[in-house]
C-alpha cells in the first residue's frame, strides 16, 4: 500500500519548511506554500543558490491558520522569522494591512507586481544577508503565474521555481542515502509530499495518481540544482547529492538528449481539480492517506516529452 508519509509547506521561498498533517490545496498549489520570496534591490529573486545562509531561516505559521480550511485570520496572526544571531521577527498576516507594491519581482522567467512586506522585514533580512533584501508576498488577487504549459496547461504556481507541487518517494531517498558516505535528510530535497510504499523512483511514472480522492498529475521529473548540497544545519556547501545522484539519475543514463547534463530527483505534479481556478479552497490531502496511482507512463523518456 502506498500512502503519504508526510506534508511540507515552505511559506518563504529558500528559507526552511514546516511539516504539516493536513495541506490544503489552492489554485497555485499548497496554501501558504512559496506565498512569500525575498527579493534584493533589483527586484530579482534571492535564494539559496547565491545565499546559502537562508537554508538557515527558521519560518512559522500560527497552528490555526495550517489546520483550518477557513480563510478567516486572528487579528494578531503572523508569519515569524527566526535566524543564528537574529531576534525573532513577525509579519502580519492579516489582508487588512496595508500594503505598498513593488512594480517588478522576478523569479526565473516570471516577473509581476508583488506586495511589499514593509522596512521592518527589509532590515531584519538586509543585516542578516549583509546586502540589501526585501520580503515580498505574492499578489493572489491581481497576479498569476502560470506553469510552463508544454507540460501543465493551465496550471498555476506563486513563487515555486516551476511546478506547484513536488513528490518524492521515502525509497528513492533511501536508495540514494545508501550509496552516499553520509545519508541526507529529506529535507535537503524540498518535497510537498513524501509517500512510502513504492519502488524506489516509482514516483518517476506516475502519469496520473489519487490522494484520498483528490486526482494529481505527474508532469515533469525535478531536475536538480545545487540546493541539496547545502548542509541545512550549517549552509556549508558540499558535492553531494549531485555528484552521486550524477552517476545514475542523470539526464544521460535515461537517454534524455536535451538534458545529459542534467540529475533528477521527485516529480513534479499538479492537481487536476485546481486547474483553471483562481481560488479554489475546498480540497485537502493528509499524513496517512492512501495513494493510487492510476496511470504509469510507459518510460522515463516518456515522462519527460
Amino acid at each position: 500500500m502506498i500512502t503519504v508519509k508526510s506534508l511540507y509547506i515552505y511559506p518563504i521561498k529558500a528559507c526552511r519548511g514546516i511539516p504539516v498533517d493536513v495541506a490544503f490545496l489552492t489554485s497555485t498549489g499548497f496554501k501558504w506554500d512559496r506565498e512569500w520570496m525575498i527579493i534584493n534591490s533589483r527586484g530579482k529573486a534571492i535564494t539559496q543558490r547565491n545565499e546559502p545562509r537562508l537554508a538557515l531561516v527558521d519560518v512559522e505559521l500560527p497552528r490555526e491558520v495550517l489546520t483550518e480550511r477557513s480563510c478567516c485570520l486572528p487579528p494578531d496572526a503572523a508569519l515569524s522569522l527566526s535566524a543564528p544571531g537574529m531576534e525573532i521577527l513577525r509579519v502580519p498576516l492579516s489582508s487588512v494591512v496595508q500594503r505598498s507594491k513593488v512594480p517588478e519581482a522576478s523569479v526565473w522567467e516570471w516577473t509581476g507586481s508583488a506586495l511589499d512586506e514593509g522596512r521592518e522585514a527589509s532590515e531584519w533580512l538586509t543585516r542578516y544577508l549583509g546586502k540589501a533584501a526585501r520580503l515580498v508576498r505574492f499578489d493572489l488577487d491581481n497576479e498569476v503565474r502560470a506553469v510552463d504549459a508544454r507540460y501543465a496547461p493551465g496550471y498555476f504556481t506563486a513563487f515555486s521555481d516551476g511546478f506547484p507541487i513536488l513528490v518524492i518517494s521515502q525509497s528513492s531517498l533511501e536508495t540514494l542515502n545508501e550509496k552516499l558516505s553520509v545519508p541526507l535528510p529529506i529535507g535537503r530535497f524540498r518535497p510537498n509530499i513524501l509517500v512510502q510504499g513504492c519502488e524506489p523512483f516509482g514516483e518517476d511514472l506516475w502519469e496520473t495518481f489519487t490522494i484520498s480522492d483528490v486526482k494529481f498529475h505527474g508532469v515533469k521529473l525535478c531536475s536538480r540544482c545545487k540546493v541539496p548540497t547545502i548542509d541545512t544545519e550549517t549552509a556549508e556547501e558540499g558535492f553531494e547529492p549531485l555528484r552521486t545522484l550524477g552517476t545514475f539519475r542523470a539526464g544521460k543514463s535515461f537517454s534524455l538528449s536535451k538534458a545529459t547534463g542534467s540529475v533528477f530527483f521527485g516529480q513534479n505534479v499538479v492537481c487536476e481539480e485546481t486547474r483553471d481556478a483562481l481560488h479554489h479552497k475546498s480540497l485537502s490531502i493528509c499524513v496517512g492517506a492512501n495513494i493510487k496511482v492510476l496511470n504509469k507512463y510507459p518510460s522515463i523518456t516518456e515522462s519527460m516529452v
